[in-house]
């Protein structure tokens, strides 16, 4: 099964409304004419309604890095996914290592999160990986198979066919370090086997899982070449259009 590529980057708290303005104003001519996979980018909250007028009339999307499981309440400092909708968002990131590691995200609120993306009709970026520490424990097969069953496995086989997986080895995220596309390669080999284990062949063939963890022009090829990977969530590189482009355009 033919699956198309992802590239998205994630800007985290980076870039003023002006700024996002700015770098849309230029991305956009890089990647004009780049046919055959989906551009997402996920710019801090304030940005977002910029970001989404910014690319009218492309294909690119916009995403957020976050959303709370309530439609509304007393929640302060949240945003839901009818206010995402409304800035124009199509895609949001759920449960990056740094939502775990600094805000207390678990693998059971990361389900709360996705049920309330794919009840607004946005698609999750769903995020999983393992430490440096359980790596050297030789613990990241059982870390992603936790993290997969209680953040996705209470999904119908039709929900799982409407999300996006990023496998993001937490030691490799805005460190420089890389895992070999090997490393890579198997990890996501294990997350599509998970996959088919819990949904079945069809739904494992079909789920695209972005590779994320210091994705760079320079290395993004190699990557891609793994049978099992379907892109990337970039974090660093995905803030100079010119660096950015030049992974969305990995294969020219």
């Amino acid at each position: 099964m033919a699956r198309t590529p992802v590239l998205a980057g994630n800007w985290k708290m980076f870039k003023t409304v002006q700024q996002t303005v700015q770098f849309f104003d230029e991305f956009k001519h890089l990647v004009a004419g780049a046919a055959g996979r989906e551009i997402v980018l996920c710019p801090p909250f304030p940005a977002l309604a910029a970001a989404s007028e910014a690319v009218r009339g492309t294909s690119i999307q916009i995403g957020a890095q976050n959303l709370h499981w309530e439609a509304e309440g007393a929640f302060t400092g949240e945003v839901s996914a009818g206010m995402l909708l409304g800035c124009g968002c199509s895609h949001v990131i759920i449960g990056h290592s740094e939502r775990r590691q600094y805000f207390g995200e678990t693998d059971a609120t990361v389900a709360k999160r996705v049920d309330a993306a794919l009840a607004a009709g946005l698609t999750p970026i769903v995020c999983v990986g393992e430490t440096l520490e359980e790596r050297e424990a030789s613990r990241t097969e059982d870390v992603l198979a936790t993290q997969f069953s209680g953040g996705l496995g209470h999904l119908s086989s039709e929900s799982f066919g409407k999300i996006l997986i990023a496998y993001e080895p937490v030691w490799a995220i805005g460190t420089g370090k890389t895992a070999t596309p090997e490393m890579a390669g198997d990890a996501h080999a294990f997350l599509r086997a998970k996959a088919a284990e819990t949904f079945g062949a069809e739904a494992a063939a079909g789920v695209r899982i972005l590779y994320g963890g210091s994705v760079k022009p320079n290395n993004v090829k190699g990557l891609m070449e793994r049978e099992d990977i379907d892109g990337g969530l970039v974090g660093g590189a995905s803030l100079d259009p010119e660096s950015f482009a030049a992974i969305v355009r990995f294969d020219s």
